[in-house]
Formats: structure tokens, sequence, C-alpha cells
């Protein structure tokens, strides 16, 4: 087999692939026993039909066809070893010349792994927040347990803020009551604005026995359509917090005193900013060595990483029987505003992963069975599942060698932080060896409390681009980055 690589872009290039006959052999040989089991001819058994039989009934040209579509795989994947190239999608393969009896030539374009330079991390700083915990912060925590455990009292004044209401809900477009948008006793906190549009201006000042109308857009099943909300307020109760004593600690803790309680918080805030350094320290040092390289992106990668986050995202709205329309009415934001916001996530997140496996390969990190025996548990931890049966899933999938990538990844950028300095706000100097940054992060492509989705700056694994450079039956690039069963695009030989 020849075969020659032409750099198209620094993400793009075209393999010319020309081999004879002789090297078909395998193919042809297993087109003429496949093509023998699917015709009937009289005088012999299926499977046992002789080739030039087969010639003459079903034609050399399918014959060929089968023959080459069998071989182009291996081919491809041949000659993508024998130039070190890490193909991140499906190739676009056109046959150029197929002369019977003498040689097939092929060409085949397919977007690869950009090269990477490490950058220098000479003169690399980072700066991070500051961990301290004040009174305030104390404060507005125990502000919130009580909230948990606070009790409700009924009130005879107008309704304000902060207050909770029983209400029956109707709504009428153009003199027409519409069905499905009606509710009795349903509970709603004035000021929340977790309902419709203009609920707070209407119920706010309101006594209790009062109707009043609004004019709003619905959401939901009449989604984007103006109507009259008629709302009658049956009750007001105000929230009444606990006092804030050693009975309180005793109910809302393990511990017998406000005091005890107050340290608890102190320490428990303490930890969680420290943690949010180690992520911020992270996240920054991505940033400024991002700043230092220029990593190209295939388009076909990005669309591939913004569809599988939109998706994801979709999913998770779907689950809190949202539709992404009503997310981004809610949060004041436009699609094109939202698309734009994805798209930039995604590049980053690409860029990111590219950066960490050229460091890794710089670094010569190496995952040992410890840490992929260590990788495996805490995945399986995160997914809810034993951490043999989630082993077992892993291998089933082919997915092994992701959770290798992802752990030398982040042994990659354990790497860099020990040679950085990172100090918070006031100067200090911070500890950026504790813990497992990439597998403790929070998870943050799933909408919160809120409804807010958001995108990690690292993409997950199963979105990742391979780097797989095979190309035979289910472990062919796809379109999406990752191995899939479906066969190269092919051109018919001119």
């Amino acid at each position: 087999m020849k075969s020659d690589v032409e750099t198209l872009n620094p993400t793009r290039v075209k393999l010319t692939v020309e081999v004879g006959f002789d090297e078909l052999k395998a193919s042809l040989d297993g087109a003429y026993q496949r093509l023998g089991q699917r015709v009937q001819i009289p005088g012999f058994r299926r499977g046992k039909v002789p080739a030039r039989i087969l010639d003459q009934r079903v034609g050399r040209a399918a014959v060929l066809e089968d023959a080459v579509n069998d071989a182009l795989p291996s081919l491809y994947a041949q000659a993508v070893r024998e130039h070190e190239l890490l193909p991140l999608g499906r190739p676009e393969v056109e046959v150029t010349e197929l002369a019977d009896n003498e040689r097939l030539a092929f060409q085949a374009e397919v977007d690869v792994r950009p090269e990477v330079a490490v950058p220098d991390y000479e003169g690399l700083t980072v700066q991070v927040e500051d961990a301290d915990v004040s009174e305030d912060d104390i404060e507005t925590e125990l502000t919130r347990l009580r909230e948990r455990f606070a009790s409700m009292s009924g009130v005879d004044r107008p309704a304000a803020d902060g207050d909770f209401l029983a209400l029956d809900l109707t709504a009428a477009a153009d003199g027409q009551q519409l069905e499905g948008v009606e509710a009795t006793g349903l509970t709603y906190q004035v000021g929340s604005g977790t309902m419709l549009e203009g609920m707070d201006d209407a119920v706010r000042g309101q006594q209790a026995g009062s109707t009043v109308t609004f004019s709003t857009t619905l959401l939901g099943e009449y989604e984007g359509r103006v109507a009259d909300v008629t709302v009658t307020v049956s009750s007001i109760k105000e929230q009444v917090l606990p006092e804030l004593d050693d009975e309180f600690a005793g109910l809302a803790s393990e511990f017998d005193t406000i005091e005890q309680l107050r340290e608890q918080i102190r320490t428990q805030l303490g930890n969680r900013r420290e943690y949010d350094q180690q992520i911020q320290a992270r996240d920054k040092v991505i940033e400024a060595l991002l700043q230092r390289v220029e990593l190209p992106l295939p388009e076909s990668v990005i669309e591939a990483e913004v569809h599988a986050r939109r998706h994801g995202i979709e999913e998770q709205l779907n689950g809190a029987q949202l539709s992404l329309s009503q997310y981004l009415s809610r949060q004041g934001q436009s699609e094109e505003q939202f698309d734009t916001e994805l798209r930039e996530r995604a590049e980053t997140s690409l860029r990111s992963q590219f950066l960490l496996d050229a460091i890794a390969k710089a670094e010569q990190v190496v995952v040992s069975e410890e840490d992929l025996s260590a990788g495996v548990v805490q995945l399986a931890a995160q997914s809810g599942l034993p951490p043999e049966q989630y082993a077992q899933q892993l291998l089933q999938g082919g997915q092994i060698g992701e959770v290798v990538g992802q752990i030398a990844r982040e042994k990659a950028l354990a790497t860099i932080l020990e040679r950085v300095p990172v100090t918070d706000a006031s100067g200090r100097t911070v500890d950026t060896t504790q813990g497992e940054f990439a597998d403790d992060q929070p998870t943050d492509d799933q909408p919160s409390e809120s409804d807010q989705p958001s995108e990690s700056d690292q993409p997950s694994e199963s979105d990742q681009p391979s780097e797989s450079d095979e190309l035979d039956e289910g472990d062919q690039p796809a379109g999406d980055a990752q191995p899939t069963d479906s066969e190269p695009e092919q051109s018919p030989a001119s």
C-alpha cells in the first residue's frame, strides 16, 4: 500500500491511498462468500456458487463494490497509523480509481487533532478569592437554617414580600376560560417571582378574600399566549422563625448549644471556600495557559460539542417540566444569546481538553492501575452504581480508554498547579495539593434549583473527541467525535 498525507489546514488533512489487487484478495474472497449466501442459483447450494458464476449472475461490478466497501475501513486505518494521525470525525472518502485486477485508489479527508505547543509555565501566577468566613456569613447560613424550621402564622394585613398566600387561579383569553389553567389552594410566596410574570405586583397589598385580575403571557400548554389571570387570595401567612438559642441548635443539628452550631457552620463554610479556591485555581491556570497558545478547532467538533451540551440541557429541563424557551424567558435571555454562550463554552471546553492532553504527553504522565481503580470508584459513586457494575459497563462500552484519558488530564493539571504560585486576594499562599480537582468539580451542566443550567469548562467524557485511528466495523470515527458503527462516507469511483 502507498499512502500520502496533505495538510489542508491545521485541523484537516487529506489522505491519498493506492493498493494493488493482491492486497484486496481477502476482501474479494469475502465478497464472493457473502454474495453467494444471498443469491439462490439453480444447481448450487448457498455459499457454494463458483466465482465465475456469480460474476455472470450478479455482475463483477457488484462483487468489486462489496469488496471495496469491506476493504476501505482497514485500509484507511492503516494509513492513519502510518502517518500517526489522530482523527476527530468521520472521513469523507472518494474512490478515485478502481481498475479491475490492477489497483484501487481513494482519497479521504478528515478532521484531526490540532498540534499543541505546550506553553511555558514560567512567570505564571494565579490569584483566587479569600476563604475567610465572616460573622455575617455565619448569620446568613443560620437564617437559611431557621427558615427550614420556620412555622406559619396567619396575619390580618395586606400581603407583603415574604408572605405565603393560598390562592385560587383561573385564566381567560378572548372572553373564554382556558382549560387546564386553573388551580385551587395554590401556595405562593410573594416576591419569589417563580410563577407568572406580573403575579407579584398583582397580589402584593391584597387582603385575604380579595380578588385581582392581571394580564400576562402564559407558559406551558398556552406558551406565548396573552391571557387575563384572575387570582383570589384565600389566606395570608407569614413565616415565623425559631429563636436562635440552644433549643434550636438541638432541633436543627446534633449539637447542644448555639455556639457549637456556629462553629460547625464556620468550619463547613471554610471547607467549602477552600474547595472553591481549588476550583478557581484550576480554572484560572487553564485560562492563563490557553491565552499563551494558538489552538484551532475543527468546526465539526465544535458543532458536535454544542449539540451534545444543548441536548443535555434540554433533557434536564424536560425533567423539570420546562421547555428551553420557558427557561430562556425566565432568564431574560434570547435563544441567540444562549446559543452564542453555549458555543463559547464548548470551544473553551475543547481547547482545555486538548491543552491538558498535550501537557500530559509532555510531562509523561502515567496512569497506574491504582489511579484507574480509584477513578472508577469515584465515577461509580457519582453514577450511583456499585464499582464492579460500573466497571463492567465501561468495559462493555469500550470506555476504559476515556476514563484513563480523564485521569491523565487531572494528573497533568495537578502537575501544573504544583509549579504555579497560587495566592488569595490577601496575598496568602494557597495550598493546591489538597484533593482531586477534576473528579470533584461541580457538575454545572444541570439546571440548579432555580432552573438555570450552565456549562462546565470541561466537556463530559461522553462528549469528548476520540483519539481512535481505526475505521473497522464498530470503531469508526463519527461526526460526533466518538467511534460509531457507521461506514465512511464515500463517493463512487470516477
